[in-house]
C-alpha cells in the first residue's frame, strides 16, 4: 500500500513548481492487516496536494474499504514577494518585485511564482515589503472607464479614421466596450490602455 500511495504522490506532485518532496503518516491497523489485492489511492474532493494535506487510498478487493493518510508536501522554490511596501490599487512594476527562494508548500497554493503573471495588474490591498504575492490580491486595471472620453480608431484595407466618444461601461485591456460617439451612434470596439478604443470593420 506505501508503494501505491508513493507512486500516487510522485505522479499528482510532478507539475508543481519547483522541487518537491513528500511525507506520509503511518497507515492504520485496519489498513495493515487487511487483506487487499489491489489499491487506488485518490484525492478526497477539496483537497489539493500542497503543504498539509490528506489522500484516500480506497481496497478494490476482496472486499471494499477506504483509509485517509495524512500526506505533507513541501515545494522547495522561488515565488514572488514585494520588494518593497506597496499601496493599494498600485499597477505593478517588475521593480516592484523579488523572487525569494522558500518552501512553496507552506504558502497558500495561490502564491505567484513568475512576474508574468504579476506585471500590469493592480493590487486590491497594500503589501508590507517582503510579504509573498498571491494571484487573489491582484486585479486587472481598467484600462477604459465608464463615463471617460476615449479616442475612437478604426482601421480598415488602406484607412484609419480617428473619433471621440464617451465609453458606456468599465472595461480591461482586450475587452469588449460600446462607446456613445458626439453624434450620439452607439459602436462597440476593443478597450485598450491609453483610453483607446479599437474599432474593426
Amino acid at each position: 500500500m506505501s508503494a501505491a500511495v508513493e507512486q500516487f504522490l510522485e505522479a499528482q506532485t510532478k507539475g508543481l513548481p519547483g522541487a518537491v518532496s513528500y511525507t506520509f503518516g503511518p497507515l492504520d491497523r485496519h489498513a495493515q492487516q487487511a487483506a487487499c489485492s489491489a489499491f487506488e489511492p485518490f484525492l478526497p474532493p477539496g483537497n489539493r496536494l500542497w503543504g498539509r494535506s490528506t489522500i484516500g487510498v480506497r481496497c478494490l478487493g476482496p472486499t471494499a474499504w477506504s483509509v485517509y493518510v495524512p500526506v505533507q508536501v513541501k515545494i522547495t522554490g522561488k515565488h514572488l514577494s514585494a520588494a518593497r511596501q506597496l499601496a493599494a490599487g498600485q499597477v505593478i512594476a517588475e521593480s516592484d518585485l523579488s523572487l525569494v527562494d522558500g518552501d512553496l508548500g507552506a504558502l497558500p497554493a495561490t502564491v505567484l511564482t513568475d512576474p508574468r503573471q504579476a506585471i500590469g495588474k493592480a493590487l486590491r490591498n497594500g503589501l508590507a515589503a517582503g510579504q509573498a504575492l498571491r494571484s487573489d490580491a491582484l486585479i486587472t486595471p481598467w484600462a477604459v472607464q465608464q463615463g471617460q472620453m476615449v479616442k475612437l480608431l478604426a482601421n480598415g484595407p488602406g484607412f484609419t479614421v480617428t473619433n471621440e466618444g464617451k465609453a458606456l461601461s468599465n472595461a480591461t485591456d482586450g475587452q469588449l466596450i460600446q462607446v456613445r460617439t458626439n453624434s450620439g451612434q452607439i459602436v462597440s470596439g476593443i478597450a485598450r490602455h491609453g483610453g483607446v478604443v479599437e474599432v474593426r470593420y
